[in-house]
């Protein structure tokens, strides 16, 4: 799933757990983790919506939540941002937990 500002709110808006992965082709990390991400998603599907949110082609939802680093992953369920947060580079069982703990919400 790729996020864009036109279409992140209405999915946010379903009430769907989803996940969003913010990340630039620029930031090393963020590559690393894009297999894992991929994976997830596939995973996940049916349970939540999981993807890829581009800072360099898109800008406003990044304002909006303050994104500072790359990779940033945010959670939301409820169409409600949740208080899960991942920064930096991440290992699969990492984002495995908090994608399950957003579950249990």
């Amino acid at each position: 799933m790729t996020f864009t500002d036109e279409n992140v709110a209405e999915i946010i808006a379903s009430g769907k757990p989803v996940v969003v992965d913010f990340w630039a082709t620029w930031c090393g990390p963020c590559m690393a983790m894009a297999p894992i991400i991929e994976e997830l998603a596939k995973e996940y599907e049916g349970r939540a919506v999981i993807g890829k949110y581009n800072v360099d082609e898109e800008n406003d939802f990044c304002s909006e939540n303050n994104i500072r680093s790359l990779p940033t992953i945010l959670f939301f369920k409820d169409g409600k941002k949740t208080d899960l947060r991942l920064v930096g580079g991440q290992k699969a069982d990492a984002i495995r937990a908090k994608i399950d703990e957003l579950l249990a919400l």
